[in-house]
């Protein structure tokens, strides 16, 4: 009878203990592996999202990150990341000067105010894009690159395809709302990270105010939309944008310790519950994420033998910095990496030309892989420098 009253007790006592959730065991492993970022209470409020590293495109977190939907002004990531190209290329200088015309001063929603023939120069629109979400300033830059916006909008789809973005399809340069425009938070956070590859940017989406028309009669404040810049520690753009079908939207990113991060939120109720879940979004990442380094930009990886070529060996060197993200608290010896390079190239070797790939690996589960491209070209050789090549292996023997 004891022992039926103790089994008893133990099973009641058993009964009302709380059941710990699996997931409180995540794995520890890089973001690739199921972890708790998946099943974290991150961004609930929007329609969709996604949280990615700007080095290495890692996924950290995301919700119907493929859902089309309409994108509001932060269609002009994509607009600003032409314009960048455009200045790149030589193409268009940020002291040219761009005349608004009609069609483009006639733009509603947010602008500066773009009187019919007013020039400014493309510094001055890119602050007005940037900053104050100018749905003429985009329409001015749009006509000096492409000569129509319809032209421009042409360029702004091909080049979406071009990154591999398979949810966009874009009908104007300024988020205005308009048929067949849409996009969503996976490829929004794609064209952010292109247009994060050029550094400059930064200077106009992470200002918090400036000035247009600063020395007129006229002077035109410019206050940021997107608050984050002023209130988020490391925060510097990208864009916000609003309509009432697409509701609260936002394209952040924030850099700290080396660590940039990319968030994109679409369809969020209000402004203050888009800037609290993205900074829950940073928060997350940066307290749990770092990058681990491969190797340095130039550094040497690797040689490749090269057949009848000028020269017979080719250097394989990181043309920028590698690194993969990793939940902080990796062991360094859980990464490895493995070169997959031929034995040997028969020359000519173009500049550029794919050689192989580096692939890099977390406790034997495949992170990520960085594709390696010959620096320099190598001629096919001459027959002199062949003779010379072939007669030295006859007279000389290596020590």
């Amino acid at each position: 009878m004891l022992k039926k009253r103790l089994l008893t007790g133990f099973i009641a006592l058993i009964m009302a203990l709380p059941l710990w959730p699996v997931t409180g065991f995540a794995n520890h492993g890089g973001p690739h592996e199921k972890s708790a970022a998946s099943e974290l209470a991150l961004a609930e409020n929007a329609l969709s999202a996604i949280l990615i590293d700007a080095d290495t495109g890692t996924v950290i977190h995301e919700k119907k990150s493929h859902e089309k939907l309409p994108p509001a002004s932060i269609t002009k990531v994509m607009t600003m990341l032409l314009t960048m190209e455009a200045i790149d290329k030589g193409k268009l200088k940020l002291s040219d000067k761009v005349t608004a015309s009609e069609y483009a001063s006639s733009m509603g929603g947010s602008q500066i105010f773009l009187e019919p023939g007013e020039e400014m120069t493309v510094d001055e629109l890119l602050k007005g894009v940037a900053m104050a979400s100018g749905n003429d300033a985009s329409v001015a830059l749009a006509e000096k690159i492409a000569g129509t916006e319809k032209a421009f909008v042409q360029m702004m789809n091909d080049r979406a395809r071009e990154l591999g973005l398979k949810d966009t399809n874009f009908s104007n340069c300024n988020g205005l709302p308009v048929d067949n425009h849409y996009s969503s938070a996976h490829d929004i956070a794609m064209m952010s990270r292109e247009l994060l590859k050029y550094e400059g940017i930064t200077k106009y989406t992470g200002s918090y105010q400036d000035y247009l028309r600063k020395e007129t009669e006229k002077p035109f404040w410019l206050v940021n939309t997107n608050k984050l810049v002023r209130f988020y520690s490391g925060a510097d753009g990208l864009k916000t944008g609003y309509t009432s079908e697409a509701k609260f939207c936002l394209a952040a990113t924030a850099k700290r310790d080396g660590l940039r991060l990319i968030a994109v939120v679409l369809g969020e109720p209000n402004t203050k519950t888009r800037n609290n879940e993205v900074s829950a979004m940073f928060d997350y990442a940066f307290s749990q994420y770092a990058l681990h380094p491969i190797y340095k930009a130039g550094e040497v990886i690797g040689k490749v033998k090269v057949r009848k070529g000028e020269a017979s060996r080719l250097e394989l060197a990181a043309s920028r910095t590698m690194s993969v993200l990793v939940k902080k608290g990796t062991e360094p010896g859980a990464i490895t990496q493995k070169l997959e390079v031929p034995e040997k190239l028969a020359a000519p070797v173009a500049q550029g030309q794919i050689i192989g790939k580096l692939v890099v690996y977390q406790n034997g589960q495949a992170l990520t892989e960085f594709e390696l491209k010959a620096a320099s070209s190598i001629k096919k050789a001459g027959w002199w420098t062949m003779f010379k090549r072939t007669t030295s292996h006859l007279f000389f023997v290596d020590s």
